[in-house]
């Protein structure tokens, strides 16, 4: 493989014009077709094969005025004292308001508080429902300012007015500007400092931004053709722009060391692209496998989401071995021309050239030593440390956000503690039971006998009868809990199994449904798959790995150190946005762990510590085939990937925290969690714990049966055959300690 990259890679320096053509072209039409096609990321997602979607297929052929999206306004009186939404002025006001939503486009039913006869007992608060035609995530912003609009006469009279439900105004996610341009930010100011040179830490962000330009645009002309969910987007564009700059770097970094060394700026580019690229193409194909994985969950936009974010990862893979190394031909030594600071002048020329030619001297090769004297100490402590962050996630709580999720300055927070606080938290997620009547059977009758046994389930305070057409019949049951609340969803469980004592002697079949009950069925169906996801992702990734490395206790301490990683990360989520622990330093409001939360960060951490895993090992394996000798290979490999790890590390962290400014808390909540287990499995378990454990291991690291050779294919991902076929000048020999100072010393004084 090694010997086809170099000629990916030389074929792009010397054809440099060709290739940025091409990709401008590509961007061009990506564009055209996202632009043009009409298409965007919706937040409207189904469960196949949950009851809960059953109902609302049946409820779309039979009543399709329900099958929509639902808003639920809540009517506040004034402060003044006494005031209800009774008192004549408040209720013309509301009237009119609600009078007026039927001219709303999509609007099928709008009921007020009289109608609905959802008054607080101290007249304070009441609730309407409007009706949608179009299910939730395709009820366009118009509408839903013309919604707005209409409750100006209640406003006017002096009532409040919030929006929560499935649908209302603000409900669409958001992709916030503000975390990419921290993210961008931070990242040229990391590689600023790792590079020490304006070309070098600029050419990585500018192929990041194309990758990225390119995703987000096939997203949305994706999405004029499937329901693409807004999270897709974010989680494309958090992956695309990390994993864009993590690959430029890793063959950028290769490159200037050659450049370094002396040896020509094409074969440079093409020995970069020939080593480092191996290792990028099997961890970006990794990552690829786990972000694919997504779709054995059988949750449609879950399937979306990673299949988009795979997208932005392949772009980035393909433009890191081929327009990065055709810039690189317009750059040239550039690369290593060193911006010289005040404080500390040529210092970066210094400390660039040492990692060149006295790799032995840098930073990462002393921790690498300590790692070697200290290692039992250090996996013991490290492991430790990373079981008790993870602990938390023993008490995980799965749900998706309810508006008691959202910040106080959303309606749909606002609207949820009025709701609670006068009417009980039931009325914020009520259930839909929907009732399939015999056609011998009486409605009259065989409805509200239904509706009576309902209301004697334990949980539940109103099971009020609902419309009937063409057999159907449509109840609401209000729980006395939250909808994230565990007793509401023992409540759902509860209903579903005593469905024959509900019905008995109606002959009717009912099914609950709701987007409570919906939420309850997505947590369900996830807990369910994985352990199948999981299995298969790691099975896959560890035959991955296994043919990279062949050596199969390699990806074993690989997957190990993913899972501590992962427990941990999950851990600080919990304690962070269930527990509240810091949670108003980060602007986070304590609820529930997002149920598809797991799943993804599974997915995203294993296929980012797979890239890690390569980046390092890869190295050791190399110095290994140089010397045989697995003390020091760890040393020089852990040394010579060390610097670049830590850059790579420190940008994906800074990516992905950046997105702690997002509002939604479904991007803040995994935003957080991927960005402390890049942190943990990059600093904690590839430069630490797995060093150590091949240093325990010794030669038994790489040690196989005989018939490996024979059925395992060898990919030379550390390009050693290429090397030795082109090596480098200064390379031709042992390098020795003193030959090292003479070096260093001619570059810059010590």
């Amino acid at each position: 493989m090694s010997r086809y990259l170099y000629a990916i890679g030389a074929f792009a320096f010397r054809r440099r014009w060709l290739v940025s053509g091409i990709w401008l072209l590509i961007l061009a039409g990506v564009a055209v077709a996202g632009l043009t096609a009409g298409g965007r990321p919706t937040d409207d997602f189904t469960i196949p094969g949950t009851e809960s979607q059953r109902a609302v297929e049946h409820l779309r052929q039979t009543m399709p005025e329900y099958g929509g999206a639902q808003t639920q306004i809540v009517f506040a009186a004034g402060a003044g004292a006494g005031a209800k939404i009774s008192d004549p002025a408040l209720a013309a006001g509301i009237d009119a308001a609600m009078a007026g939503l039927h001219s709303v486009p999509d609007v099928v039913a709008a009921l007020g508080p009289q109608q609905t006869r959802q008054v607080s007992p101290d007249g304070q608060v009441g609730l309407g429902t409007v009706q949608w035609s179009d299910p939730s995530g395709e009820v366009g912003e118009s509408a839903l300012d013309a919604l707005r609009a209409a409750m100006r006469p209640a406003e006017d009279a002096g009532a409040r007015v919030e929006y929560s439900g499935s649908a209302y105004p603000g409900y669409q996610v958001k992709v916030p500007e503000v975390p990419e341009i921290i993210g961008v930010v931070a990242a040229f100011v990391i590689l600023l400092i790792t590079f020490g040179a304006v070309v070098a830490a600029g050419l990585p962000i500018v192929t990041a931004c194309i990758g990225v330009g390119i995703g987000a645009l096939g997203i949305y002309a994706a999405a004029a053709v499937v329901h693409m969910p807004s999270a897709a987007l974010s989680l494309a564009l958090m992956l695309g722009l990390s994993c864009g700059i993590d690959y430029a770097l890793f063959i950028l970094n290769r490159y200037r060391t050659n450049v370094l060394r002396h040896v020509p700026l094409a074969e440079s580019a093409a020995l970069a692209v020939g080593t480092s690229g191996g290792a990028v193409v099997f961890a970006a194909v990794t990552v690829i496998i786990a972000l694919c994985g997504l779709a054995v969950v059988g949750i449609p936009f879950l399937t979306y989401m990673g299949l988009a974010a795979a997208g932005a990862v392949l772009v980035a893979l393909l433009i890191a071995v081929t327009l990065l190394p055709a810039l690189l031909g317009f750059a040239g030594g550039t690369v290593a021309k060193f911006i010289r600071t005040p404080l500390l002048p040529g210092r970066a020329r210094r400390v660039a050239r040492t990692a060149a030619f006295a790799p032995e001297r840098t930073l990462g090769a002393r921790w690498a030593r300590v790692v070697v004297r200290f290692r039992l100490p250090l996996l013991i402590a490290g492991a430790a440390a990373l079981i008790v962050a993870g602990l938390p996630t023993l008490g995980i709580h799965l749900g998706l956000p309810s508006g008691a999720s959202q910040p106080e300055s959303n309606t749909s927070r606002r609207a949820y503690d009025l709701t609670a606080a006068h009417l009980g938290p039931g009325f914020n997620g009520p259930l839909l039971v929907v009732a399939e009547l015999p056609a011998n059977a009486d409605p009259a009758t065989a409805v509200p006998a239904i509706a009576a046994r309902l209301q004697r389930e334990a949980g539940v305070l109103v099971a009020a009868p609902g419309p009937v057409r063409d057999g159907t019949a449509l109840l609401q049951v209000v729980p006395t809990t939250g909808p994230n609340d565990p007793a509401t969803a023992d409540l759902v469980r509860r209903i579903r199994d005593d469905r024959d004592a509900v019905t008995a002697g109606t002959g009717a079949t009912v099914q609950v449904t709701g987007t409570t009950a919906s939420n309850i069925d997505t947590s369900d169906k996830l807990g369910s798959a994985l352990p199948v996801f999981l299995v298969v992702v790691v099975g896959l990734a560890f035959i991955l790995l296994t043919i990279a490395f062949r050596a199969a206790l390699v990806p074993l301490t690989s997957i190990v150190g993913f899972l501590l990683s992962v427990f941990a990360a999950i851990g600080i989520q919990v304690a962070v946005f269930q527990w509240g622990w810091g949670a108003g330093l980060l602007g986070i409001t304590p609820g529930e762990t997002i149920s598809f939360l797991p799943i993804i960060v599974l997915g995203i951490v294993f296929g980012l510590s797979s890239d890690y895993e390569v980046f390092v090992v890869s190295r050791i394996k190399e110095e290994y085939g140089r010397s045989g000798d697995a003390q020091a290979a760890v040393r020089s490999g852990v040394g010579l990937s060390a610097r670049v790890v830590t850059a790579a590390a420190l940008i994906m962290f800074g990516v992905f925290i950046a997105f702690l400014a997002a509002g939604d808390p479904i991007i803040k909540s995994i935003g957080l969690s991927l960005a402390v287990g890049v942190f943990l499995d990059a600093f904690v378990v590839r430069l630490t714990l797995i060093p150590a454990v091949m240093s325990l291991l010794g030669d038994r690291m790489w040690a196989h049966s005989k018939w490996f050779d024979k059925v395992v294919p060898d990919f030379d991902i550390e390009g050693n055959a290429l090397q030795s076929e082109h090596r480098p000048a200064g390379e031709d020999g042992p390098r020795s300690a003193e030959r090292a100072d003479a070096t260093v010393s001619r570059g810059s004084p010590r």
